[in-house]
């Protein structure tokens, strides 16, 4: 693990030749996202068992650190769904004090990762992982949020999913029916507003395309509660709505007793932010023709997460949607980003008393939008395509997911591609006789030797093929011959099956001959000590210098 003191935010060289065009379009990319990110901040927050604030916060402050010190230049970072069902765990066993204490630790380990440079790393969790528990998470969300919808008389969600599933079956006949249709109709502006100005060709409606249907459905909800005097509970009947002012800088109260339980929950929280994170990188540079550095997102994150909740804040990644959204409205350097947090900031600062009347089932509607788009669902449909063992990482993560826990899920998910990985590289590892006919046209002395032929990758889950070779049983030749030119990779286990194989003859009479060694077990043997033990006989160029080497001690090994 190599640390490096490398930091390098990508805005440093997004600004070196920053011009006016690219600022007008910075600003209104940050503009349009910002307004984008107001009703989400408050509803993955609510969501999460927190306070709107605390997600406006987490928006502005988290946004800002990670356009400023993040390693792309334009992704939007704040508050993410995927993290909803974490931290609502968090919040129900440890409280919010220590939520905080729990991503600040997870700030420092991504910044801990990005030094060690294993951004790249990241990458490598396999796709079926990334989907079973990215659809697990919004099935979560999809189900956390039928209380606020239908205003169920809940008082406290129990945070785990057969509990939460028993909690609104048991009062799902006590709904509100204003809340319900509260929720119905702001579910159905948001969903089917893009597609009312999509369907008009008539230039009226152009305007109407820079307004996302999540802000038309909060502004009618909020209309509809002040103006309408719809009875529904709002962010101010139930948080007594939102400060005009950023929280103060205040280190989160905590008690050492709690402090060493807080690591299993950061680690969760980091790699979470750190799968979330590079992967809307990715997404963002396939849209821009760009390139990130996955190791200075990971201490760009880092550092949004552990300044966040000294505000008030929880947990920053990066976000696809709002990214996406602000590279289509022309966003192509960090300042995007920090222009939205600039926004956000402008509206808690001026807008704030408003937020009193916005209806939770109107943010419950955008959340349960989100969660549907956020589920990659036509995967499920598509797995016969593929292989069982894909098939059963994906579903395997999803369910553990959906039931036990995401850092369950993934653990399992990672175990499970190991296992099957493994047996599938095994698969392809062969040992196979050389034929008699093959032998005597190279010149071997097919009385006295046998011939082998290894091919693939010689590891621990593959030297089950030696089996036969290592057999006390069998009949010992006075020369075994194994041909190696198609041995990619050796490990010791490996190795010691060799050296056991070489005993074995020793003690028959036997003797041990490779040929035809690649680099990397050439590599391995010799520096082991065990190609000085089997001789400069016992280790030969190929099969011919073998049938040299036995002519010219009169075909005796």
């Amino acid at each position: 693990m190599k640390f490096s003191l490398q930091f390098r935010p990508a805005a440093l060289a997004a600004l070196r030749n920053y011009d006016r065009s690219q600022l007008s379009g910075d600003v209104a990319a940050g503009v349009t996202v910002g307004v984008v990110a107001l009703p989400l901040a408050m509803a993955f927050a609510i969501a999460s068992g927190l306070s709107p604030q605390a997600g406006i916060v987490t928006a502005i402050v988290g946004g800002f650190l990670v356009s400023a010190f993040g390693g792309s230049r334009v992704q939007i970072g704040g508050p993410a769904g995927a993290f909803i069902v974490i931290v609502y765990g968090i919040v129900e066993r440890y409280g919010v004090a220590n939520l905080l204490l729990a991503t600040m630790f997870a700030g420092v380990i991504l910044f801990a990762m990005g030094m060690a440079r294993l951004g790249s790393l990241v990458r490598f969790i396999p796709v079926s992982i990334v989907i079973g528990f990215t659809n697990g998470i919004a099935v979560l969300i999809a189900l956390s949020q039928v209380k606020d919808f239908m205003g169920l008389p809940i008082d406290d969600l129990p945070a785990e999913f057969f509990g939460k599933v028993g909690a609104i079956v048991r009062n799902a006949s006590a709904f509100d029916p204003a809340t319900l249709g509260l929720g119905v109709v702001s579910l159905a502006v948001v969903v089917l507003w893009p597609k009312t100005y999509a369907a008009s060709r008539s230039r009226a409606y152009h305007w109407m395309s820079r307004v996302p249907g999540t802000i038309v459905a909060l502004a009618a909800g909020t209309l509809a509660v002040s103006a309408g005097g719809l009875d529904v509970e709002t962010i101010g009947s139930k948080f007594g709505g939102i400060p005009q002012a950023l929280p103060a800088i205040e280190f989160p109260a905590f008690e050492w007793a709690t402090v060493r339980l807080l690591f299993a929950p950061a680690l969760t929280i980091a790699l979470l932010g750190a799968i979330e994170s590079l992967l809307c990188a990715r997404v963002a540079d396939s849209l821009t023709e760009d390139r990130h550095d996955p190791n200075q997102e990971l201490m760009g994150q880092g550092v949004a997460n552990f300044v966040a909740p000294l505000f008030g804040g929880f947990c920053v990644t990066g976000t696809i949607a709002r990214t996406v959204t602000s590279i289509r409205s022309g966003a192509r350097s960090p300042v995007a980003g920090v222009v939205h947090a600039g926004v956000l900031l402008l509206i808690v600062l001026v807008a704030a008393p408003l937020a009193q009347d916005i209806p939770l089932a109107t943010l419950s509607a955008i959340l349960l939008f989100v969660a549907w788009n956020m589920g990659e669902w036509h995967e499920f449909g598509r797995l016969k395509q593929f292989s069982m063992n894909y098939r059963v990482i994906l579903l395997a993560t999803f369910l553990l997911t959906v039931v036990l826990d995401l850092t369950v899920a993934v653990e399992v998910g990672l175990v499970l591609a190991c296992l099957f990985f493994v047996t599938r590289i095994s698969s392809l590892t062969r040992i196979e006789p050389i034929d008699q006919a093959e032998a005597e046209r190279r010149g071997l002395p097919v009385a006295s030797v046998e011939a082998y032929r290894v091919v693939g990758s010689l590891f621990f889950g593959a030297v089950s093929k030696l089996e036969g070779l290592l057999d006390p049983q069998r009949h010992i030749p006075p020369l075994t011959v194994l041909e190696m030119s198609g041995l990619i990779n050796i490990d010791t286990t490996g190795l010691d099956a060799l050296e056991s194989l070489e005993a074995l003859l020793a003690r028959r009479g036997g003797r041990l001959v490779l040929c035809g060694l690649q680099a990397q077990p050439a590599s391995l043997i010799h520096r082991s000590g065990f190609g000085k033990r089997l001789g400069e006989r016992g280790i030969q160029p190929d099969l011919d210098s073998v049938a040299r080497e036995c002519c010219a001690s009169a075909g005796t090994p």
